[in-house]
């Protein structure tokens, strides 16, 4: 599975090879600290928008950004082994912006896929991904599930 993981070099290599081949590509992103049932439905979804489907992790700094202290709860490389084992995912990278833009505008894949926490015009990458031609799609099921709320739930359990 550790051959699933990429850098952006070696990320932008295959999909050039991949859009000259006529294949389409999915990106989508996220901390994925603690995999869930709304994860797997999401990324089930996003696989099947194109051929090859490439998950953006946001690194360790970038979640304790968005996510704050005591996050992430697993490190980088232990959540890129745990998503590379999925067979939806073709491909994983990290990155460690608050945002994908500069990885979108890098690889420029045809799809950026969002969880239905967002809504097509508020992904915040829409901008970057219509602006090179790509679509934007909100797939996965209704969000009923988050990190946050299986944290609580554990914690509630604690005490």
């Amino acid at each position: 599975m550790q051959d699933k993981i990429r850098t952006l070099a070696e990320m932008r290599e295959i999909v050039d090879r991949l859009r000259k081949e006529g294949r389409s590509t999915v990106f989508v992103n996220g901390c994925f600290d603690l995999l869930h049932v709304g994860h797997i439905r999401y990324l089930r979804a996003a696989d099947d928008l194109g051929d090859v489907l490439i998950v953006g992790l946001n690194g360790d700094e970038s979640v304790r950004a968005l996510k704050g202290p005591g996050r992430p709860l697993f490190n980088q490389q232990d959540r890129a082994e745990i998503l590379s084992a999925l067979r939806w995912v073709d491909h994983v990278i990290v990155f460690d912006d608050l945002t994908a833009d500069r990885v979108l505008l890098d690889l420029r894949p045809d799809f950026h896929a969002k969880g239905t926490d967002y809504t097509e015009t508020t992904v915040p990458e829409r901008e970057t991904v219509l602006g090179y031609g790509g679509r934007v799609a909100i797939v996965g099921d209704p969000k009923s599930h988050s990190t946050r709320q299986v944290l609580k739930q554990i914690s509630e359990e604690v005490d």
